[in-house]
């Protein structure tokens, strides 16, 4: 019996684009964009980043280097905040009614940069939600056994009782693993026939 719902943020709840980052920083630095596309890498120090163990200024000088560009730190916080896209509508007309049935959560691999962003933005979209875990918060992020452990944890719910909807295929794994009852979606309209069908 599914008791706790909790889903990934970006392109489960918020839209986002990583081509848009590339596309800004490229701009602001007057570089190919393919340097970024060949160069980039979810590294230790991206994980470091986002598990709270890294700022953002650290992590850009680590970019910079593996870029070989260099841009002042707003001009990295520029492109980084490009990220978002539109919302996904639907699903958060949804979430209102998920919420009166179920203990509703926000689950997402981020950094602080990312987070202030996504708050000063879209925190009206965001209120049905019991809690936001934020990776770089409490320091765990997806797919690790460790996240999904605090996360149910802090939650109060059994893993088992935990229907968890997220669009990467590793997280997906690693939430069953953890075992919780987990569903990969591929787009809005994933989402939005998976949560009609708890209500």
């Amino acid at each position: 019996m599914t008791q706790a719902v909790l889903l990934d943020l970006g392109n489960v709840v918020l839209g986002v684009d990583f081509r848009r980052v590339f596309t800004q920083w490229a701009e602001l630095a007057g570089v190919d964009e393919q340097r970024f596309y060949d160069r980039w890498e979810i590294c230790p120090a991206y994980r470091a980043h986002e598990t709270g163990h890294m700022t953002f200024d650290e992590y850009c000088r680590v970019l910079g280097e593996r870029f070989e560009v260099d841009l002042p730190l707003e001009h990295w916080r520029e492109g980084w905040n490009a990220i978002w896209t539109d919302p996904f509508h639907d699903v958060i007309a949804l979430l209102p009614q998920v919420a009166e049935r179920y203990h509703l959560c926000c689950f997402t691999n981020t950094n602080d940069t990312h987070a202030e962003s996504w708050r000063g933005r879209f925190s009206d979209r965001l209120e049905s939600f019991a809690t936001i875990y934020v990776s770089s918060e409490i320091g765990h992020r997806k797919p690790d056994a460790p996240a999904f452990e605090y996360v149910c944890g802090d939650m109060e719910t059994s893993p088992e009782q935990t229907l968890f909807l997220d669009d990467t295929l590793e997280n997906v794994a690693g939430a069953r693993s953890a075992g919780l009852r987990a569903q990969h979606v591929r787009s809005e309209q994933d989402v939005v026939q998976a949560l009609s069908a708890l209500l």
